[in-house]
């Protein structure tokens, strides 16, 4: 989100911090998912509502005949909140409401202490679904119906991950909205992080890092970036020495294959 939608997603989540506050929090991030589903299917109820020629008492009436009595109160009030500002483009009223459901993910994995288990649940069944072409099929194939998709990670997953990580897999499997599930992983374990102001940095190593490089690294990366920093791992043979490590656009590579890639570069230029 940028200018007018940033500024107003601001002022919606201050709304809803206050009435999640007392919230059943796993299910008003339900609840919002639901409704971001919904506008997204509904092009021009999603229209109308993000209309800014529209009185802002006049679309919070809409939505309360709409919703009323089928989500929660703090749902309810959190989605008359959005309706009731300008967004700089009507999908950004969708994507302000699946934000603000993960976020209520995120503080019901951290009021039951499995925060760090949800950022690591994330990224590592992301790893799995790139690693497992059939499952990655199975799951993004708009044909699997959602019943079977959702029957499959419940299998896979039920009992051997966070509650909160359950429902965040499951809602991008059967509700992409337009992204890749990898693509989705990574920007729900993103939201995840913020919640502690954590940044996410990405390391990929030939062989396994230790404890000790694992926490100079963090050292290291919390010193330069000034923030508390989340370390997800992964072992790729392809690095063939030495390790990378991204945080979102930033790369810094100190990998031997980086160091071949860079030097094919120069002679080819």
């Amino acid at each position: 989100m940028r200018g007018l939608s940033r500024s107003s997603f601001a002022e919606v989540e201050e709304r809803f911090n206050a009435v999640a506050a007392t919230a059943d929090l796993g299910r008003l991030a339900e609840d919002l998912s639901s409704v971001a589903v919904l506008l997204d299917a509904e092009h021009g109820l999603r229209r109308n509502l993000a209309d800014p020629a529209r009185q802002a008492e006049q679309k919070a009436e809409v939505v309360r005949a709409l919703l009323g009595g089928k989500i929660s109160d703090a749902a309810l009030e959190t989605v008359i909140a959005a309706v009731s500002v300008r967004w700089s483009r009507s999908p950004d009223l969708s994507d302000a409401l699946e934000r603000l459901s993960v976020i209520a993910s995120a503080a019901e994995a951290e009021s039951a202490g499995r925060l760090d288990d949800v950022e690591d649940e994330l990224f590592r069944f992301g790893r799995i679904v790139e690693a497992t072409p059939a499952l990655r099929m199975a799951l993004v194939d708009p044909a699997v119906p959602a019943d079977a998709k959702r029957g499959l990670i419940a299998d896979l997953l039920s009992d051997r991950v966070a509650p909160t990580s359950l429902r965040l897999i499951t809602q991008l499997a059967l509700h992409p909205r337009g992204r890749s599930l990898e693509r989705g992983l990574e920007e729900y374990g993103q939201l995840v992080a913020e919640q502690r102001q954590q940044l996410v940095a990405v390391v990929r190593s030939a062989v396994p890092l230790t404890d000790g490089q694992r926490q100079r690294l963090t050292t290291w990366l919390r010193t330069t970036y000034g923030r508390d920093i989340h370390l997800n791992t992964e072992v790729d043979p392809r690095v063939l020495g030495g390790f990378s490590v991204r945080l979102g656009d930033e790369l810094i590579d100190t990998t031997i294959a980086g160091r071949i890639e860079e030097v094919r570069r120069r002679l080819a230029g």
